[in-house]
This record gives C-alpha cells, sequence and structure tokens, in this order.
C-alpha cells in the first residue's frame, strides 16, 4: 500500500523562528544601511520565500516601494542597487539566523511520528548556504537535524518557485515517488515549489510569514484574533491552491495520516 515516504519542510516560519522574523527585519535593516531607505515590515514580507537577492529585487519592485525609490534618488532601482543591498544584508543575516533559531511549538512531537513511521525528513530554504550553514547548527543544538537540506544557491538550476531544491531532496533521500511526498511550508512560492515538483502541499497559516505573529501573540491571541490571522493568510495562500491549510506544524499528523488514505485510495496530488 502506497504511504507517505518524505516530508520536506521549509524552515524560517515552519520549523524555527515564528512568524519569520529573521529574514523580513533584516531586510529593512538592509535598505536603511545601505541607502537610508526605509521599507516596512509589511512589504518586506510580500515576496517571501524567493531567494533573497530576488527577494530584494522583488520587494524593489513593488509598486510603493518603487515610487518612493523614484521619488528619493530620482530614478529606478538597479542591479547594482539590489547588488549592494544584498551585500549589506548576507553578513547581517548570518550574524543574526542564529538568534532566530527557536523551534516552533510541536517541531519535536512532529520529528517524533515522523521517525516513527519510517518517514523520512527533507528540508529546503530560501536562505543561502553560508546562512544555512549557520542556522543548521542552532538548529540542531535545539533538537532539530533533518535528514537533508538544500540551500537556495545551491543549484545551478535556481530556487522557488521551481521545483529543483524539492526534487534534489527527493534524489538525496532515495524516494521512489514524488506523489509520496509533502511539501510544508510558510510562503506561496514554497507551496508553488510543492506544486512544481508533483508532491502534496500543506500551508503554514499562523506560525510564518503571512500571519507575521511572535510565537508570544500566537499563544496569548483570542480565537477571534486567530481566525483574522487565518483569514489574512488565506487571502495570501488563495492562488496558491495548497492541499491542505493547517495552522502550524503541529497540525501535520493529522494531514499525512488523511494523505495516506488517499495514496492509498490511487489518487496522486
Amino acid at each position: 500500500m502506497k504511504q507517505v515516504q518524505a516530508v520536506i519542510f521549509d524552515w524560517a516560519g515552519t520549523v524555527v523562528d515564528f512568524g519569520s522574523f529573521a529574514p523580513t527585519t533584516i531586510f529593512v535593516e538592509a535598505f536603511k544601511r545601505e541607502y537610508d531607505f526605509d521599507i516596512s515590515l509589511a512589504e518586506a514580507r510580500v515576496p517571501m520565500g524567493l531567494g533573497k537577492w530576488d527577494h530584494i529585487q522583488a520587494v524593489g519592485a513593488l509598486p510603493e516601494v518603487a515610487a518612493r525609490w523614484q521619488a528619493q534618488f530620482g530614478r529606478e532601482m538597479t542591479r547594482e542597487d539590489i547588488d549592494n543591498i544584498y551585500q549589506t544584508f548576507m553578513p547581517l543575516q548570518v550574524a543574526k539566523v542564529a538568534q532566530h533559531a527557536d523551534l516552533i511549538p510541536g517541531t519535536l512531537d512532529v520529528v517524533s511520528h515522523l521517525r516513527e513511521h519510517g518517514i523520512k525528513m527533507g528540508s529546503c530554504s530560501g536562505y543561502p548556504r553560508v546562512v544555512m550553514d549557520e542556522l543548521l547548527l542552532a538548529a540542531e543544538a535545539n533538537g532539530f537535524k533533518p535528514d537533508y537540506v538544500v540551500a537556495t544557491d545551491d543549484l545551478a538550476a535556481g530556487g522557488r518557485p521551481g521545483p529543483f531544491m524539492a526534487l534534489q531532496n527527493v534524489i538525496a533521500l532515495g524516494i521512489q515517488d514524488v506523489a509520496a511526498c509533502i511539501k510544508v511550508d510558510d510562503s506561496v512560492p514554497g507551496i508553488e515549489e510543492g506544486h512544481n515538483a508533483g508532491m502534496w502541499t500543506v500551508a503554514l497559516l499562523l506560525s510564518g510569514n503571512e500571519a507575521g505573529l511572535t510565537e508570544q501573540e500566537f499563544l496569548n491571541a483570542s480565537e477571534s484574533a486567530l481566525d483574522s490571522a487565518r483569514a489574512k493568510a488565506k487571502n495570501a495562500f488563495e492562488r496558491s491552491h495548497a492541499h491542505y491549510q493547517i495552522d502550524t506544524i503541529a497540525d501535520l499528523p493529522a494531514v499525512i495520516v488523511e494523505i495516506n488514505r488517499r495514496l492509498a485510495a490511487g489518487e496522486r496530488p
């Protein structure tokens, strides 16, 4: 009987860094340091899931950001500008990513569940390798070590929303069928990556970028506040058509049971 063979996790907002604050806050800081140019945290969140150079380019292309840039500098943002911001961003991200390596509640329980059921754990990220190496050490110290990790600059083919990082996990883990894999992510490009790789996709509504809650805000929130945050995230994910939407990684085991049922019935993603 066909069953789930692997789960491929995103990192920030999925297994670590509740609310995905490490990359977003540092984007804001990098724009400010390099060009004394202000972007909001909300603007920094819009392209989350892309590789970081592409993310900076996408932020600069937001109509409201592009208009402010034109007003401040009298010209459009150039590739050189993006390179400069990226060069400022990278050492900041490397220095600070370990500060955002706390595991999202429920992660270790889910890891135990996967191990008990013989399900392999892959992972991939919008972080480049130099950042991932720092995050890996910090996450392992907190008890999380997946079977495989792909960074956004590891593959010549590129990153999200292409399927390449997810499929590299399939190859490295020796998975027989992409339909036996689940991609779990808190960003639209990450869900699109899973679709493009032929996998089941699970969008995280409350632990990641789209809701933008801190862990404490999540724990203290009223049900109506959580409903509002869910609605905001669902709206953001609408065009991605994730197979499942759950609050956090803690809710994943029930989804695996349902996908196993569908696989046994002959369904594919």
